[in-house]
């Protein structure tokens, strides 16, 4: 038996069937992690008629934000200082159920359509062989065989014809998508030309900042222990606090604005450069809050640590080690150095742009009488005396003082 990571698509259809025909009892899955408009009825129907056994498809949305999209935003992860892992974190969510269902129905294998020159393929059997070690993987665009039969979209679809497997009549996209609904991918096609522009229909979770509305809309976001607990819109008074709706609603009311689009090309871990258009409205909006309230809770040497934890955890999302024991490292660090980040944030959402408003916290490190430029001393709660920064300011320039001499006298020599 093999579980096939299904989407319906025409490479995973043509999977499935050549699947079978090796010999494999094939059960396809598909997770909903969020896709856009996804017939699953029909996903699964398909299957079917494809060759499978069962199509199983599961809804992992609320699984999703809570342990993957909240972790992400938790410890502000960025990949490259720009990408927010919209692909990468879905990975280690898909491939845990993918494993629980093999594990269920006895299955020895584990199958999907990833390329052999992109990251997917990666994560997918990375996170598959942490959750169990003796499951193999049987990557279909890295055999042989099946690559020889199969050099393009033409060998593909008359695969179809020949076995009747039923075909999207729709003209193919010049591009590739990845979606859920933490973001949207477009890559490949026309795309690989570096200067060649998105195309503006291509856009499937947000609006251009040019065609975005003119009037404004502000929230307020709500945080305790580093996760969003409640957003309000102060606008029209809507209220989100389940997890999957709250996000669901950032996605929503950031989208409306044009916030969250950025187009870049990035490293990928098997060492291809790669040209990527991403849309994560929802994910923009809540890491621009979440980093804005750090910074009255947090205090500055943590901050400075959670900074090089938050760049690793990326890195070793993005390369698909998410079940790795220096990744649970990582993770319990940055819930310890999120105890105190609590409070809420303001936010103004207009044409594209992120404008805090305002913020506070119960827990808050900042203190008005303290930074206050207008007291001399740090006000009734603290003994500061300003003229103390002349010893401060003294010291740590000796270090300064002594390289400046080094130089002075290699010029003189």
């Amino acid at each position: 038996k093999v579980v096939l990571a299904y989407s319906g698509g025409l490479d995973t259809s043509v999977i499935l069937t050549w699947l079978c025909e090796k010999g494999f009892a094939v059960i396809a899955f598909c997770a909903d992690v969020g896709q856009h408009h996804e017939d699953f009825e029909a996903v699964k129907k398909k299957a079917v008629a494809c060759g499978a056994i069962k199509c199983i498809v599961t809804d992992l949305r609320a699984e999703f934000v809570s342990e993957y999209v909240f972790e992400s935003v938790k410890c502000n992860a960025i990949y490259e200082s720009r990408y927010l892992l919209g692909t990468s974190i879905a990975r280690p969510c898909i491939t845990k159920e993918m494993i629980r269902i093999a594990t269920e129905e006895g299955a020895t294998f584990v199958a999907h359509g990833a390329t052999g020159k992109g990251n997917d393929q990666v994560r997918f059997e990375m996170c598959a062989q942490a959750l169990s070690p003796m499951i193999q993987t049987i990557a279909p665009w890295r055999d042989a065989e099946f690559i020889e039969s199969f050099k393009g979209r033409k060998d593909l679809l008359a695969f179809c014809e020949k076995r009747n497997i039923p075909v999207d009549v729709k003209p193919k996209s010049n591009y590739s998508i990845d979606e859920n609904l933490y973001h949207t991918s477009y890559e490949s096609g026309m795309l690989e030309d570096a200067m060649c522009p998105p195309e503006e229909s291509m856009f499937k979770m947000t609006v251009s900042p040019q065609n975005a509305p003119n009037e404004s809309e502000t929230v307020r976001i709500e945080f305790k222990n580093g996760i969003p607990t409640k957003i309000t819109n102060l606008n029209d008074k809507t209220v989100k606090t389940d997890p999957l709706d709250l996000f669901l609603y950032c996605n929503e009311v950031a989208g409306r604005h044009g916030i969250g689009r950025i187009d870049i090309v990035e490293n990928r871990f098997v060492g291809i450069k790669s040209r990527g258009v991403y849309e994560t409205p929802g994910g923009t909006l809540l890491r621009e809050a979440h980093l804005d309230l750090e910074g009255v809770c947090m205090d500055r040497e943590v901050k400075r640590i959670t900074e090089n934890l938050a760049s690793e955890f990326a890195r070793l999302c993005y390369n698909g080690f998410w079940f790795a024991p220096e990744m649970d490292l990582i993770r319990h660090s940055i819930n310890y150095s999120q105890r105190d980040v609590e409070g809420t944030v303001e936010i103004e959402l207009y044409k594209g742009n992120i404008i805090i408003k305002g913020r506070q916290s119960p827990k808050a490190l900042y203190n008005a009488d303290l930074a206050s430029m207008d007291i001399e001393g740090g006000g009734d709660a603290f003994d500061y005396n300003p003229a103390d920064a002349q010893g401060f300011i003294r010291i740590n320039a000796v270090r300064l003082k002594t390289y400046a001499a080094l130089r002075a006298k290699d010029v003189k020599e």
